[in-house]
């Protein structure tokens, strides 16, 4: 009996051990390290809830001990929120007598929320601190953020509880009509300067309206929200030449997460739509970053849609989808798209001039350029590519080949490439006798082709597309096409770079 009275009595002190919680600990000494003096929370929006930063705090002495307190400087009125190790403490404001295990550390979380009339007027930071204990012993880790004020856009909520929709054919998304004579916004249709915007849903352009966008709008849109341009309505961007790398005079659309983890994250947000029908759209210095596709453009009435020095960058599936639509576009930069930068689908006419599309898409199926003439279980199946020019382009990316001629029998297919750099290294041989890409013997098609070609962009990373002497590209444009300026306003010399950028010295 007597081994199984001694498993016993272990067993008990097993118990007794296990159950005990506290242990002995001395008072905080103000000797705590901390991964950071200052946490800087990135710019949110008026009453928009920022992401949730981290703090690490170390006891590197060899005591387990109490810090008496950790609270927020400006204690419950504070507009910030902490966790300390998962403890919510008082409405996350204030914790009392924290334990901590010698050479040991805890980890605090901090989020905010707060409106641009709480932050200084003269700078517009809102700014706290995190304490530990007081009195001499007093820590502090100090919490900025930037507030920014801005003009909110979004569906009506009714008192029925539900949501204002927009007709999408058979179906109903989260949207609204822009209404120029808002009571809260006033015109809506008017953007400006003055404040960014944040838009919530898909805000519609009303039919047989126009929405303008003044230089140094900047508009940011929530997940799942874009804008939709309708039948009859019309778009015009009217951003200009910007001095300085802040884009001051250029029109932007983004999401509206500003953390710098977010800036290169595609389809943060759904896409600029240009529906069937929408008429007379212009599109000047405007840049397009993280949506799902950046333009989606799609059978509009026949008048051409202008689009000039615009950038579109990190779309998820394209960066322009165009159907059966009418296009020209000059200085155009693309880059970075789960599918395709440019896809010009289900026919249509278009002409790009002095243009960049690059894909560095981590896929075997993406490329720079897709042309088609139809779509698969459309009625009809195809239609007419009546024209797809490229003057004096760039066509290029990380996959072998970046550019796709698609076509079918029935509708016209009618294409032709000027003085253009296009990446088709053809390894499998699969396209050799392929009608379609003939680069060196089709001079209905192709003339002063150069394949497989270094451009030698300045930083394809940081979407700087500038090239020198060095390239490929360097005084290969024909004068015939020319651009007098680029997309950042150099004068072009004779003859021309081709791309979107007259070789100049590399920006910083």
């Amino acid at each position: 009996m007597r081994p199984k009275i001694l498993l016993f009595f272990i067993g008990i002190i097993l118990t007794i051990c296990s159950c005990r919680s506290d242990f002995e600990t001395v008072a905080s000494t103000g000797d705590l390290e901390f991964s950071k003096d200052t946490i800087y929370l990135d710019t949110v929006f008026s009453n928009i809830g920022s992401s949730t930063y981290r703090l690490k705090v170390y006891n590197k002495s060899k005591n387990d001990i109490t810090i008496p307190s950790i609270k927020l400087g400006k204690g419950l009125s504070s507009k910030y929120r902490i966790s300390v190790d998962g403890m919510q403490g008082t409405d996350g404001k204030i914790f009392n007598n924290v334990d901590l295990l010698a050479k040991d550390s805890l980890y605090i979380f901090i989020e905010t929320t707060a409106n641009s009339t709480e932050a200084n007027a003269s700078d517009f930071l809102y700014t706290d601190q995190i304490q530990f204990d007081s009195g001499e012993n007093l820590q502090n880790v100090e919490l900025v953020t930037l507030i920014q004020d801005a003009v909110f856009l979004y569906p009506k909520r009714f008192t029925d509880g539900t949501t204002e929709t927009l007709p999408i054919g058979n179906e109903k998304i989260d949207g609204f009509y822009l209404d120029e004579n808002d009571p809260v916004n006033g015109n809506e249709l008017q953007f400006t300067n003055e404040k960014p915007y944040v838009i919530y849903g898909y805000a519609a352009v009303p039919s047989n309206k126009t929405a303008t966008f003044e230089a140094g709008t900047r508009v940011h849109f929530h997940a799942n929200s874009g804008l939709i341009v309708a039948n009859n309505a019309s778009i015009n961007i009217n951003g200009t030449l910007s001095q300085t790398d802040k884009l001051e005079n250029e029109v932007i659309f983004e999401g509206d997460r500003l953390e710098p983890d977010f800036s290169d994250v595609p389809g943060q947000w759904g896409t600029i739509w240009l529906t069937d029908g929408s008429t007379n759209n212009t599109l000047n210095h405007l840049t397009i970053k993280n949506a799902t596709i950046g333009l989606l453009i799609q059978n509009n009435d026949g008048t051409t849609v202008s689009i000039k020095n615009t950038q579109i960058y990190n779309s998820s599936n394209y960066g322009i989808l165009a159907q059966t639509a009418k296009i020209s576009g000059e200085n155009v930069v693309i880059n970075n798209a789960g599918l395709a930068s440019l896809a010009c689908t289900y026919g249509g006419n278009y002409s790009f001039t002095h243009s960049t599309f690059n894909n560095n898409w981590n896929s075997s199926q993406q490329v720079a350029v897709l042309v088609s003439n139809y779509i698969l279980g459309a009625v009809p199946e195809v239609k007419d590519l009546t024209a797809a020019t490229f003057n004096n382009c760039i066509i290029y990316g990380s996959y072998s080949n970046e550019m796709s001629l698609t076509k079918k029998t029935g509708a016209a297919f009618e294409y032709q490439f000027n003085n253009c750099l296009i990446k088709f290294d053809n390894i499998s041989n699969q396209f050799t006798t392929n009608p379609d890409y003939q680069f060196n013997t089709d001079t209905a098609h192709y003339n002063s082709i150069i394949l497989n070609k270094e451009p030698k962009f300045f930083n394809v990373s940081r979407n700087k597309f500038n090239i020198d002497e060095t390239s490929a590209a360097f005084a290969k444009g024909n004068s015939a096409y020319l651009i007098p300026l680029d997309i950042l306003g150099n004068t072009r010399t004779l003859p021309p770079d081709l791309g979107a950028y007259q070789n100049k010295a590399f920006p910083k």
